[in-house]
């Protein structure tokens, strides 16, 4: 059983920071909320959301598990007007997804959960340097770099955050002082990352106060952010390979 009501732009800015990489996931519901984990089809990046029962109007469920294809999800989301509330009820006979949208009914199709790409382990790693910003912030940054390179260094020095991007003609260098973060671990952190899978993460990334970086010297990058109080997002990027 499941059944719950939840803002629409909350649920929509969820799943848009997921389906920036991924096309169908699998969701698992329990008493405390939504969960998903997932990989990139390239193995570059993954994703974790927690969605939790504070982020709904109203929450029940048992536990279990539901295959979605987030952009068919995403196109009834676009069909809420600002501020309205989305109703979900799973009709498990059928084995589909009801959606209320103010007056609009939907009926989806879900996908079965053994079809879609098994979960990935999302490693533990202890990355040394810790940075802390405005996501807009960060989204501003990104946006900078693309037009200058497809690829960008992120580090961190003992004078803070650094941010480098070299191409052909142009390059960027982006300093932000320890004083002007909201929050700084200091530690040797310098990775190549690709620019496209940054500035995918980076979309949902401007929508929250506060973003935390963490990284080592070519190490994947984790980024960790939260939109509002109960969702909860994780990004894990590999790193590329500086070429001498």
């Amino acid at each position: 059983m499941f059944k719950a009501v939840i803002n629409a732009e909350t649920l929509r800015d969820a799943i848009d920071s997921v389906s920036s990489l991924v096309d169908e996931v699998k969701f698992s519901i329990s008493e405390k909320g939504l969960e998903l984990k997932a990989v990139d089809p390239a193995n570059v990046a993954m994703v974790s959301l927690k969605i939790g029962t504070e982020a709904f109007e109203f929450f029940k469920a048992d536990q279990g598990e539901i295959g979605v294809d987030l952009v068919r999800l995403s196109d009834v989301l676009s069909m809420a007007d600002k501020g309205e509330n989305v109703q979900l009820e799973l009709d498990e006979e059928s084995h589909k997804l009801k959606i209320g949208v103010g007056s609009l009914s939907y009926t989806l199709s879900l996908i079965d959960p053994t079809a879609i790409r098994k979960e990935p382990r999302i490693p533990e790693l202890d990355l040394p340097a810790h940075v802390t910003l405005p996501g807009l912030e960060l989204r501003r940054a990104v946006k900078a770099a693309e037009k200058v390179s497809d690829h960008v260094i992120l580090g961190v020095s003992d004078e803070g955050f650094f941010m480098e991007a070299k191409g052909d003609i142009d390059s960027l260098r982006l300093k932000i002082p320890g004083t002007e973060l909201l929050g700084l671990k200091p530690g040797e952190a310098r990775s190549l990352f690709s620019l496209d899978y940054l500035a995918d993460m980076s979309k949902s990334i401007s929508k929250a106060a506060e973003v935390t970086l963490e990284m080592g010297i070519d190490y994947p990058l984790r980024v960790h952010f939260k939109l509002g109080q109960s969702v909860e997002i994780n990004y894990l990027l590999a790193p590329r390979i500086e070429q001498e």
